[in-house]
């Protein structure tokens, strides 16, 4: 079964907000170095409970702040002819996510964003 695995908040002052999720929530904030934009890591919890972990950045072209959540798939090319098939529309094509994996935005026929990740540690 494909898993919701990451969610991320886009705000545009991603550095503003966190004292709000820390202080509300006690998440805890990593600059993510070496990525293809500004990426801060979100902690929510200890890995051995529920729960997922998250990222916080500015909005990328076209979006407005929101949250969006991150589904793992194991075939990402396979995964996105079954979304264009099924009546929705890739956003935002496959880029890498280096040491971590692939990456695409899609669009449910409703205009709900999504992502997709395929995990490869080998991603540049």
């Amino acid at each position: 079964m494909k898993r919701v695995v990451h969610f991320e908040i886009y705000t545009d002052d991603p550095e503003a907000v966190q004292p709000f999720y820390r202080d509300v929530f006690g998440w805890k904030f990593k600059k993510f170095e070496g990525g293809p934009v500004e990426y801060w890591l979100v902690t929510t919890g200890d890995d051995k409970e529920a729960g997922i972990n998250g990222g916080l950045l500015h909005p990328r072209e076209g979006q407005s702040p929101g949250t969006i959540n991150t589904i793992a798939v194991a075939s990402l090319d396979g995964t996105t002819k079954e979304i264009e098939q099924g009546g929705g529309k890739i956003c935002v094509p496959k880029m890498a996510i280096p040491k971590m994996g692939w990456l695409v935005y899609a669009e449910d026929p409703a205009g709900n964003v999504f992502g997709l990740m395929e995990p490869d540690t080998n991603a540049r």
